[in-house]
């Protein structure tokens, strides 16, 4: 009898200890991604925080942060901002700011072409010396980069084809000459001269790197007063010459040099 019953005790139990088993399986299975989960959060940056990182962040890193305080705000004035109606003409506030000097050009025909021709020079300029550094010094990074920058300005400048701003001022000695139709955006003037410019930097050609930086300012300028660019050409233009000419220099440092590859002409110079 004490044998049956206990037989029948161990029976009994054999259920109750596989259904222990399994929830302590199910257990396991669970708990490392809870206990991955509460890691993820014991590790989290901002809890070793103290008082001093927090001010040192406004003392040490005063970009980020100026930066942090701009987006609140041009949140602020993006989602309280009226929209333009498609049948209005677009607000820019470059327009705005050279309203005077537009008004002078629209009275002054001739000094419009004046003008329209020093920028041309310039242009020509721009040209020149990029052309240049590949050609006679041997230094195709500028060159490049001038390649690159067009090529992208034809396809995004194709793609949106932004409407003429209105009071636009036009001129045969402008560039492109003869008053043939351009893409507005981006500008391709200020993008060329920023490249010329930052190779000038890189050459250590300070004085000149000045003169393109004062000429290109003139430009913008101008071509605000004519209507021939919105301000975000102008800016974006910048951004390119800054971009592509990085492009370039990653593209000529990864670039395999083959013998007798014509792009290098002088190898003494590897930008």
């Amino acid at each position: 009898m004490t044998g049956t019953h206990h037989l029948n005790l161990h029976q009994r139990s054999l259920p109750q200890t596989t259904t222990h088993l399994l929830n302590n399986f199910n257990l396991k299975k669970n708990f490392p991604s809870h206990e991955k989960s509460s890691k993820w959060w014991s590790d989290a940056s901002f809890l070793r925080w103290t008082k001093s990182d927090v001010f040192g962040l406004f003392k040490y890193h005063p970009v980020p942060c100026f930066f942090a305080v701009s987006l609140l705000f041009f949140m602020g004035v993006e989602y309280t901002l009226r929209m333009i109606p498609s049948s209005s003409q677009p607000f820019d506030i470059g327009f705005v700011a050279t309203d005077l000097l537009h008004r002078v050009l629209v009275a002054s025909p001739n000094l419009n072409t004046v003008l329209a021709g020093l920028n041309t020079v310039f242009v020509g300029m721009q040209t020149a010396y990029i052309i240049g550094t590949w050609v006679i010094e041997g230094r195709p990074r500028a060159t490049v980069a001038a390649l690159f920058m067009f090529t992208c300005r034809g396809i995004l400048g194709y793609s949106t084809q932004l409407p003429l701003p209105e009071g636009f001022l036009g001129s045969g000695a402008d560039f492109p000459v003869g008053n043939v139709s351009f893409f507005l955006f981006y500008s391709g003037h200020v993008a060329g001269s920023v490249i010329a410019s930052l190779d000038m930097r890189r050459m250590h050609r300070w004085e000149l790197a000045f003169l393109f930086d004062a000429l290109n300012l003139l430009q913008v300028v101008r071509l605000l007063s004519t209507r021939g660019h919105y301000t975000i050409d102008l800016a974006v233009g910048v951004g390119a010459g800054m971009l592509f000419d990085s492009l370039a220099g990653r593209y000529m440092k990864n670039a395999k040099k083959i013998e007798g590859d014509a792009l290098y002409t002088n190898q003494s110079h590897k930008s």
